[in-house]
């Protein structure tokens, strides 16, 4: 794959057992690229392991007063400089093609699955974590990868460079053959406690920017609360958590380098003192001395790999272990075996939610976080996962099957995720706005039936129009080609509302879930949101989240959610006279004012009979 070929048409589904699984499984994609760079290393490496022969040749010519033998010697140093060249090139360009691509396969799977998971990812993965692995996490996995086939070149040229050592000299060379893998593998038994190291500051610099990323998104409401010396002094205390380990880390690596000093030290002093032993005895020559002390000496390249290669898996075994614990996240776990949206009614059998075709049903949960987490189950997007065991390597146990929504008698999670999409939208209670035009914002897939402006006027988004419309400098006036600042910060919170919900209306799926489309509207707008709502959603099925009266009273049908069950349903008069729970929700009565109710009603009915004694007693307990 090259970079001119991306994105991938299918990044392929990873193995997301475990973090090195997850690595494995890219390099093995990359097979074609590691194998191509790994050629252009083996060509760089094995063409600078042999200039030393070509400056022993020169040198022993030079003693020989031979000007054939120097002249040779010097083409053979011309030529292994050209090819060092192509292959420092190549190698870099391969190398780097191996990186971009790694990382864009990733990416292309964590926008796959962002796109699968919808809102539902936040509420499984903190967004703090979910932009550490999109962002910094991705770097780390596409380093390794890119390291990966230069440590295989080194390592190749170093076996290679010690055969033909020991070829040519055999006497020093078996001495650089058998210190070799003492200078490779010598810090071996570091590398665990470095790689400790390296994933405990990972694991608070993930902290920190999970704390940071939060911060910023509620930094309107830190200034409101006055809450943002409170937050500082948190992110202060992660930020130097994050420092102390980042230097507890590098400590353990700069003595990891410097063992790689050390021992290659040791071995070209006891080389040159041995060769220069034997070469004053006359057993072998200067030339020959000259080659092998140079060998040795550019052999401390390709080993400094080996220090790299370690380094790029501490680090990106953490980002992989990350990048593992969103990928692992599913909509379902079994495969789509329908065909197109079907149509009728929309049923939850997990709370017994009935959602009649065509109906406009309102829910009321006293819990606005039942609420919430009811409305991403009718999307289908509300299944339980499995939590990751301690290490964050694999799921720990099988997650309890919660069974699946139904539209019109079918599973959700049988459906393919376009046409689930196309047949149950939900808008969340905090809708997001991208920045852009508001023709842009309402180009949205859809239905066709609904035209924009029918439903910013089913949205009460006159006012918006206004605004905009003042706002625009370049665009004559017209509000559809006035640009939307990024999340609609120039908005209040009651014109976003309305044009989140007029960007849903347009799309007219066959079910629409709305939760708490209205709660930052006022009441007379409220009103005439529901009835628009209502009117321009007639025969499709529509669910409203919601505990305000005004909204409640326009609904078809009304079912009170409690504890996670259905246990009323009525009209919102109804309910309203014979359901004391749902008239605690919606008239937001208290505890004692319950209490005090339902004592009066226990007294009227005594008074009935005539029983003056329990009617005391039950003023008193009152």
């Amino acid at each position: 794959m090259q970079i001119r070929d991306l994105p991938y048409q299918d990044p392929g589904d990873p193995d997301v057992r475990s973090g090195p699984r997850f690595l494995l499984w890219i390099g093995r994609n990359q097979i074609r690229g590691q194998l191509t760079s790994m050629s252009w290393g083996l060509l760089h490496q094995c063409s600078i392991a042999g200039l030393p022969l070509g400056v022993g040749f020169a040198v022993q010519a030079v003693v020989d007063r031979s000007g054939g033998r120097l002249a040779l010697s010097g083409g053979l140093i011309a030529v292994l400089g050209a090819l060092i060249a192509v292959g420092d090139t190549m190698l870099h360009r391969t190398a780097v093609n191996n990186w971009i691509t790694a990382a864009a396969r990733v990416q292309q799977l964590l926008a796959r699955k962002t796109a699968e998971l919808g809102s539902a990812l936040t509420r499984r993965v903190a967004a703090g974590e979910v932009v550490a692995v999109s962002t910094g996490d991705v770097e780390k996995i596409g380093w390794f990868v890119e390291a990966l086939s230069r440590f295989a070149a080194a390592a190749a040229a170093l076996v290679l460079i010690c055969v033909g050592l020991v070829l040519y000299l055999p006497s020093l060379g078996v001495l650089v053959a058998l210190a070799m893998p003492l200078l490779a593998l010598g810090v071996l038994p570091l590398l665990p406690r470095a790689t400790r190291r390296a994933d405990f500051q990972r694991e608070k610099a993930g902290k920190a920017t999970e704390l940071a990323s939060d911060t910023v998104a509620g930094l309107r409401v830190l200034r409101g609360i006055g809450g943002e010396e409170l937050f500082l002094g948190r992110y202060r205390r992660a930020s130097q958590e994050v420092r102390k380990a980042a230097v507890r880390s590098a400590r353990m690596w700069s003595l990891i380098s410097a063992i790689q000093v050390l021992l290659p030290g040791i071995l070209l002093i006891s080389l040159v003192v041995y060769g220069a032993s034997l070469a004053r005895d006359g057993r072998i020559e200067v030339g020959q001395l000259v080659t092998v002390y140079s060998a040795a000496t550019l052999m401390l390249f390709p080993l400094r790999h080996f220090e790299e290669i370690a380094m790029a898996y501490s680090f990106s075994r953490p980002s992989a272990k990350r990048a593992v614990r969103v990928l692992s996240l599913h909509r379902t776990a079994e495969p789509s075996t329908v065909d197109g949206a079907p149509a009728g009614d929309l049923y939850d059998p997990a709370t017994g939610l009935m959602a009649p075709a065509g109906l406009f049903t309102a829910v009321v949960c006293g819990d606005p976080d039942e609420a919430g987490r009811l409305a991403e189950r009718l999307g289908g997007h509300a299944e339980a996962d499995a939590e990751p065991d301690k290490h964050g390597d694999a799921p720990a146990g099988t997650p309890e099957k919660v069974p699946s929504v139904l539209l019109g008698g079918v599973p959700l999670d049988e459906l393919p995720l376009a046409a689930a999409r196309t047949a149950v939208l939900v808008q969340d209670k905090d809708p997001v706005l991208l920045s852009g035009t508001l023709r842009e914002l309402l180009a949205v897939p859809s239905s066709g039936l609904v035209t924009a402006e029918d439903a910013l006027a089913a949205a009460q988004c006159g006012d918006v129009l206004d605004a905009l419309a003042q706002a625009s400098v370049d665009t004559d006036g017209d509000p559809m080609a006035t640009r939307i600042t990024e999340r609609g910060r120039s908005l209040s919170g009651g014109q976003r509302q309305r044009l989140a919900l007029a960007r849903s209306l347009v799309t007219d799926p066959e079910a629409l879930v709305l939760d708490e489309p209205t709660s930052a509207v006022d009441s007379h707008t409220e009103a005439r949101v529901a009835a628009g709502i209502k009117a321009l959603r007639t025969g499709r099925t529509t669910v409203a989240f919601a505990s305000s009266p005004l909204l409640l009273d326009l609904a078809d049908r009304v079912v009170l959610v409690h504890r996670g069950t259905v246990v009323a349903v009525g009209t919102h008069r109804e309910l309203l006279l014979t359901e004391p729970r749902y008239r605690a929700v919606v008239t937001r009565e208290t505890e004692a004012e319950i209490a005090a109710l339902a004592a009066a009603d226990a007294i009227d009915a005594i008074r009935t009979v005539d029983d003056i004694e329990e009617v005391e007693e039950i003023e008193e307990r009152a």
